[in-house]
């Protein structure tokens, strides 16, 4: 499904310190400098002043190498850490100009365990080892305040199939599954809840190349299906190339180049994309 230019997502000026912090944080860091450690204060700049719109049906690609503060982005987005500033709304939270980032504890776990799905580089950090494939779903289905245990069992088996784990292993636990299955298993879940918003961090990341294809496939495949728009991080262009409709390339904390993944990739702009690219070819 092509995007619609309906935002379901709305990011502004989303900014991460690591340390306390100075007024010259933000001025002595990023790709200029060629570093997102403030030479005074010595605090990590992970995210500077970020902002971003993701649409309806979008796949938004984020690239940068290690540290550049990608994954930190995400988590912000998703409360696993606390962004120092700016604002973030949701379409389908409130009125849709509420921002999450100043909501209390629980509207943030309403935000989500309803609006939010997350696939992590690490599969157990986003399926648990001690619950079996279908107990995992129905996990992430309880928390999106589903209680009817035949709609869970019903809801768990179609994901499962939909993301080719086999149902005669909806029983089985993860640790008996292979990187690549657990992966599926985390997919499967992280769309329990049907969200309009899908996060993914790195979800190739140390896979077979031959299940690292099937997993890229599988997600362009539920997306083309449902809609759903997805926030895909990686610091491999293929996966961006093979993705992402628009991209934000990221360097020492900053956005340093932003269109659609066609044109970044073909006509790069910026110094430190030409080089990404080229060290593609």
């Amino acid at each position: 499904m092509a995007a619609t230019g309906e935002a379901v997502l709305d990011v502004r000026g989303l900014t991460r310190l690591y340390g306390a912090g100075c007024p010259d944080c933000l001025v002595l860091t990023g790709p200029d400098a060629g570093t997102n450690i403030c030479p005074q204060c010595h605090a990590i700049v992970a995210c500077n002043n970020i902002s971003f719109d993701l649409e309806q049906g979008e796949i938004l690609g984020i690239v940068g190498e290690s540290g550049s503060g990608k994954s930190t982005l995400l988590r912000c987005i998703c409360f696993d850490e606390e962004a120092t500033a700016g604002e973030c709304y949701f379409a389908a939270f409130g009125t849709g100009r509420d921002d999450a980032f100043s909501q209390t504890g629980q509207a943030r776990r309403y935000i989500r365990n309803h609006l939010l799905g997350i696939v992590y580089q690490n599969p157990l950090m986003g399926i648990k080892p001690h619950f079996t494939a279908g107990g995992n779903v129905a996990e992430k289905l309880l928390t999106a305040d589903v209680y009817n245990v035949s709609l869970i069992r019903q809801r768990a088996a179609t994901l499962l199939q939909r993301t080719e784990v086999p149902l005669a292993r909806m029983d089985d636990f993860p640790a008996n599954f292979s990187g690549g299955m657990q992966q599926r298993v985390q997919i499967a879940k992280a769309l329990a809840n049907n969200p309009p918003v899908l996060l993914l961090d790195e979800v190739s990341t140390g896979l077979d190349v031959s299940v690292q294809a099937r997993v890229l496939d599988l997600i362009k495949e539920i997306q083309r299906d449902l809609g759903i728009a997805m926030i895909v991080v990686s610091h491999d262009l293929g996966v961006i190339r093979l993705l992402a409709d628009r991209t934000g390339v990221m360097q020492h904390g900053q956005v340093i180049e932003f269109g659609l993944t066609d044109q970044i990739l073909e006509d790069p702009q910026h110094r430190y994309t030409q080089l990404l690219v080229h060290s593609m070819l």
